[in-house]
């Protein structure tokens, strides 16, 4: 016996109803969900710690070698451990692979009375450093705010990083766009607060319009409803690292980096346009530099095949295996 037109309906109107209910508790429980799924399928288990006076939520792949190099990605602003897995999927289980959220990002802790800058977050990666690996060295990947991030920790405590990639990195002045000219202004060009302005938000970040994800409700509503819920603590990050005494510490403290040091930006980047490669240079002039052109703010993302081959390449033309 089949069910009819009106019995399918139905159910199908309660299953509406119960996914509407289920958002309406806790809006971002579907999109959990699937960032679960994608670390199965990518073999990542989720874990916990405690650093920093922060509990720490972060993904691990132990690589086919246990004594290959340990890469620690730090993801940028807005983001959370979920844009790098794209990469960690052109990677393969070449490397130790770790991802955290970084405090007050993705599934890690927020403190109301915690400040989340450049400089904060640094000596928060380090303590983070000391607990997951603390008798090795690591590859240091910082993208965009985990860029800038990324180069205080490794001039700061150079004895935990061997080497350090940077990949669209904030933290140096560079060409004015209309990204930094809004940040400069008082405003985040990253506020998403509806399905037009995430639209807006992603055709920012990426270039390549074949690479970019495509959210169908109902997973735009819950991130959006994410995003809204968001957009106080948005600002203030962005405040401490666009526009304060903070925000070009990485470049100012870059020059005391020795360690082998990869930088690689998109040729089209809307967001921290590619002069910033060559700012950076100036003060790491041992840098290897990589262009990928008609690629944007997100190469991770965009182009991970070739951003695999570039860190791949880099670490073993620096025989970069720690300890």
């Amino acid at each position: 016996m089949t069910a009819g037109p009106l019995a399918v309906l139905s159910a199908l109107a309660v299953a509406l109803a119960l996914v509407a209910a289920g958002l309406a508790r806790d809006p971002f429980r579907l999109i959990r969900a699937a960032f679960a799924l994608q670390r199965w399928a990518l073999g990542l288990r989720q874990r916990h710690l405690h650093a920093a006076n922060h509990r720490w939520v972060y993904a691990e792949r132990r690589a086919a070698d246990p004594a290959a190099p340990t890469l620690v990605m730090l993801h940028g602003f807005t983001g959370s451990k979920e844009n790098w897995y794209p990469l960690a999927r052109a990677l393969g289980r070449r490397y130790h692979l770790l991802i955290p959220d970084l405090p007050g990002w993705g599934a890690s802790e927020r403190r109301a009375d915690g400040t989340y800058g450049f400089s904060e977050q640094a000596e928060r990666v380090a303590a983070f450093l000391r607990a997951v690996r603390p008798d090795r060295s690591v590859v240091l990947l910082g993208h965009s705010m985990g860029g800038g991030i990324a180069t205080l920790v490794a001039a700061r405590h150079p004895e935990q990083v061997s080497h350090l990639a940077l990949l669209n990195a904030a933290g140096v002045r560079f060409r004015d766009n209309a990204f930094g000219l809004a940040v400069l202004a008082g405003d985040n060009p990253f506020a998403v607060h509806d399905a037009a302005s995430l639209r807006r938000y992603l055709g920012t970040v990426f270039f390549d319009r074949r690479a970019m994800p495509w959210i169908p409700w109902p997973f735009s509503a819950a991130l959006i409803a994410k995003r809204r819920a968001d957009a106080a603590f948005e600002q203030s990050v962005l405040d401490r690292i666009g526009r304060s005494e903070d925000s070009l510490r990485p470049g100012e403290e870059a020059r005391h980096l020795r360690q082998p040091v990869l930088l690689l930006w998109g040729g089209r980047d809307a967001v921290i346009d590619s002069s910033a490669l060559d700012a950076y240079a100036a003060e790491i002039p041992h840098a290897r530099r990589v262009l990928l052109e008609e690629c944007g703010h997100m190469t991770l993302a965009e182009r991970p095949r070739a951003v695999a081959q570039a860190i791949v390449t880099w670490i073993e033309d620096t025989a970069a295996a720690p300890g």
